[in-house]
């Protein structure tokens, strides 16, 4: 049984370093709303080595009307970042996949096989902050039959659905990806005490960090401080290692 206040008993600072992989983040240089450089993807690629995270995996927005990426241009991003890397001599594996967003071209994109993965098949994709998707069901049944792993991305924010409707999504086949610093509060209360219940209700798959700038560095830092993130270090079923 989960014991939810159990401690890991060790005199070392706490970090990030049981999970090992960051599998949401936008340290790619320029191409959404994340690092818009390549020296402030190198300075957020350091921050999160410091807490621990010994690979990445970049996931920008793919969005129809704002973010409008592809393959190419993720992966032109990854070379660049990886050449700076190089340049400073800093060595960690980063990979990319996409924050798909399920927008009216979702679907379309399913249908036609052109999602963005990380490990086993795994998809990363994120609802409007407004409303959920009518569809919603029925293009994660597709995606489970085309031989996808659906990942909802940081469902605490989604303050329109309660727990039992995010049981529901984990129910069809969703894993559910927590924004670690949810935990501190960072994006208000409402969505801090969804991101507490998730977590004891033992309904979280994977952490990150949704990294985009040096803010949410600092806030993954304070989060080690907090209960829940000490928990999900410890006894928890993560599945971050997966993907290493």
């Amino acid at each position: 049984m989960f014991n939810f206040f159990k401690k890991k008993e060790s005199k070392n600072t706490p970090d990030y370093s049981s999970i090992m992989v960051d599998m949401h983040s936008h340290v790619l240089p320029g191409i959404d709303d994340g690092a818009q450089n390549p020296q402030e993807s190198v300075f957020l690629v350091k921050k999160m080595m410091d807490l621990g995270i010994r690979k990445i995996i970049a996931t920008p927005h793919i969005m129809a009307d704002y973010y409008r990426n592809t393959p190419e241009s993720i992966n032109g991003a990854l070379e660049l970042l990886k050449a700076e890397l190089v340049k400073f001599n800093i060595d960690i594996p980063v990979e990319a996949a996409a924050e798909h967003y399920f927008d009216e071209t979702f679907e379309k994109r399913v249908d036609e096989g052109r999602l963005m993965t990380m490990g086993d098949n795994y998809v990363l994709f994120e609802f409007s902050f407004i409303s959920q998707p009518p569809n919603v069901l029925a293009v994660i049944q597709k995606m489970r039959e085309m031989g996808y792993k659906p990942i909802v991305a940081h469902p605490e924010r989604y303050t329109y659905m309660d727990i039992e409707q995010l049981k529901g999504l984990r129910e069809w086949g969703c894993c559910l990806q927590l924004n670690t610093i949810s935990l501190t509060g960072y994006y208000g209360k409402e969505t801090k005490k969804i991101a507490e219940k998730l977590v004891e209700g033992q309904l979280v798959d994977f952490i990150s960090s949704d990294m985009h700038h040096p803010k949410h560095a600092e806030a993954l830092k304070n989060a080690l401080a907090t209960s829940h993130v000490k928990a999900l270090l410890t006894d928890y079923p993560l599945k971050n290692i997966m993907l290493k």
